[in-house]
């Protein structure tokens, strides 16, 4: 059985390990695993999500029992935040997958401790149909977050002003799994999971810059607006600077991307969208 590690401080380790398991081992058995055991139930293959050594250096080559395939899912790190976690014993690798480009120092170290090193893309699992909502929701500005209400503040008023910077009214709808106190009532509420299936009829994404959501949203990066947060490990700021270096200038105020539609707030939407998404 595949027993996947993913300890962390949200919903983006399960995503992305889920994606693994489909990518690579699709319709195979697997547990995922938030929190290490004191026995590994019987794993052919341990995945171990984000951190070599865990999120806390709980994870040694003492911790992973013998004849047991081990493989790591590298994204970027602050390494230097992380790197004083790494035991003078550090877990061996048969294979790491880097999902995403990370830095020297901590690519020389996976180098290290991995017999193989090699990039891997990460598709998700099907979703199901969000066409229906999806068409209604065409052209309105996503503002995509899971985090803490606190952040998904910072994240409307961005939106708000990114809109006004544009020339823009769009009508305004924040994807997350509950509304924050204080949400202003302009802003609609929808809970879906995943997301992603909204991104092709939206006229912006606006999120942080998590992997998942960099990743997801990369075949609409022309239309995704960024607002990094800090993280203990997790470097967003250099993610959202990657994604900003490789977007297409923008429209000057006044004018759209093509095949999209400027949204006043008098659009048929936001008047469905006063009575509830349903």
């Amino acid at each position: 059985m595949i027993v996947c590690y993913a300890r962390g401080g949200g919903l983006g380790h399960l995503t992305r390990v889920r994606a693994y398991l489909h990518t690579v081992h699709p319709g195979e058995p697997a547990e995922i695993l938030t929190a290490w055991p004191e026995r590994l139930p019987g794993a052919s293959e341990l995945v171990v999500d984000a951190f070599p050594a865990g999120l806390d250096g709980e994870l040694s080559r003492r911790t992973v029992p013998p004849g047991v395939r081990v493989v790591h899912l590298a994204r970027l790190l602050r390494w230097d935040a992380y790197r004083p976690l790494i035991p003078d014993d550090p877990v061996r690798f048969d294979r790491t997958y880097l999902v995403e480009e990370i830095t020297g120092p901590h690519l020389a170290f996976l180098g290290s401790v991995s017999r193989a090193v090699t990039p891997l893309t990460l598709a998700d699992p099907p979703a199901p149909s969000a066409t229906p909502v999806s068409d209604r929701l065409r052209g309105a500005w996503l503002i995509v977050h899971a985090g803490p209400p606190g952040e998904v503040m910072d994240l409307v008023a961005y939106a708000r002003e990114t809109a006004a910077l544009e020339g823009l009214s769009p009508v305004f709808v924040l994807v997350s799994p509950a509304a924050p106190p204080g949400l202003p009532a302009d802003v609609a509420h929808l809970d879906a999971r995943p997301a992603w299936p909204l991104f092709r009829s939206a006229g912006r994404i606006v999120s942080a810059a998590g992997f998942n959501v960099v990743r997801q949203a990369a075949p609409y990066r022309h239309k995704h607006r960024l607002l990094p947060f800090p993280r203990r490990f997790d470097d967003q700021f250099a993610r959202a600077a990657r994604v900003r270096a490789d977007q297409p200038p923008r429209a000057v105020s006044g004018e759209h991307v093509s095949g999209e539609h400027p949204l006043s707030g008098e659009h048929a939407l936001g008047a469905e969208l006063r009575g509830g998404l349903g």
